[in-house]
């Protein structure tokens, strides 16, 4: 089996957060988030990494990112294409946003062989995080069941008090395996329920208790399912282009939890001792700054990351 590789979700400009935020420097000596990730999955034992990007913003991401690599680590780069679909469809008019998150990974579909975990590009995991998912991997035994990972965190400590944001959450059975993910692309903190969603633009609202564990898109998949994923997006568009032809998105849940009931994989929570840091507003940079200045006063990270 190959060792596992690592893949990073980099092609979105930050919409909300206004500007390329990827690049925005957070830490003390001028890290930006995805240093702390490279740093922590080349400790944990990944030496590939294969960025997901839009071909518009290579020379800026290759410009800040392809010199921070760490020694020894390998970089390879694909592109996330609105127009890599399968054969028979097409586009539909004045669709301009990206197909989602399946839709990324599946733009790496040539390029994976071998086990792989998969990040956004814009958030802090932290380094027991990386170890868990790599060790997982690295000691999967494979068989007539696709055997994926998850590392889950709780709702609470991944909402931001300067808007809403989409999560995936999971119910788990007594054995920490996935039972379901569900993508919930607008969730709140709330003064009374502690959190809440909703589907209709805020018409009405759901309840969501603080301590639901939500996915953070930090997954350890086999390379089946990038084929997986591939195969299932033309029943994706079947429906998006009816329903939602602008903004319907191909999400890696959907795909995840396709598999689990049609009892073709399984999926193990795993558990993080570390706490999830992310910048999806303007507003919440001071709050992570202060956080990894914290975390390189305290050892955990060196004043030069790329050495």
């Amino acid at each position: 089996m190959n060792k596992p590789v690592l893949v990073v979700m980099a092609a979105g400009m930050g919409s909300r957060y206004g500007g390329l935020k990827q690049i925005d420097p957070v830490g003390p000596n001028g890290e930006i988030i995805i240093d702390y990730s490279l740093y922590d999955a080349k400790k944990a034992g990944f030496e590939t990494v294969i960025f997901i990007i839009k071909k518009e913003i290579e020379k800026d991401f290759k410009e800040s990112i392809g010199q921070r690599i760490p020694e020894g680590m390998k970089a390879v780069y694909v592109f996330q294409n609105i127009n890599d679909l399968p054969e028979g469809y097409s586009v539909p008019a004045e669709r301009i946003k990206p197909w989602g998150t399946a839709h990324a990974v599946c733009a790496a579909r040539e390029v994976i062989d071998s086990p792989f975990a998969v990040i956004n590009a814009d958030d802090y995991y932290g380094s027991d995080a990386f170890k868990v998912v790599y060790d997982y991997l690295a000691n999967s035994k494979g068989g007539d069941v696709y055997d994926f990972a998850m590392v889950a965190y709780e709702l609470e400590n991944t909402l931001t008090e300067n808007g809403y944001v989409s999560r995936g959450v999971c119910l788990t059975d007594a054995n920490d395996t996935l039972v379901s993910v569900t993508e919930h692309t607008h969730i709140e903190k709330d003064d009374v329920w502690g959190a809440k969603f909703t589907e209709d633009d805020g018409k009405t609202w759901n309840p969501l208790n603080p301590d639901t564990l939500v996915s953070m898109n930090l997954w350890g998949f086999t390379a089946d399912f990038v084929k997986e994923a591939w195969n299932g997006f033309g029943e994706f568009l079947d429906n998006a282009v009816v329903t939602n032809p602008l903004k319907g998105e191909y999400y890696l849940p959907s795909v995840v939890s396709k598999l689990i009931d049609g009892g073709k994989a399984t999926v193990k929570v795993l558990h993080s001792a570390d706490k999830w840091y992310g910048v999806t507003y303007k507003e919440d940079k001071p709050k992570v700054v202060a956080a990894l200045k914290r975390l390189h006063e305290s050892g955990v990270y060196p004043d030069n990351m790329w050495k």
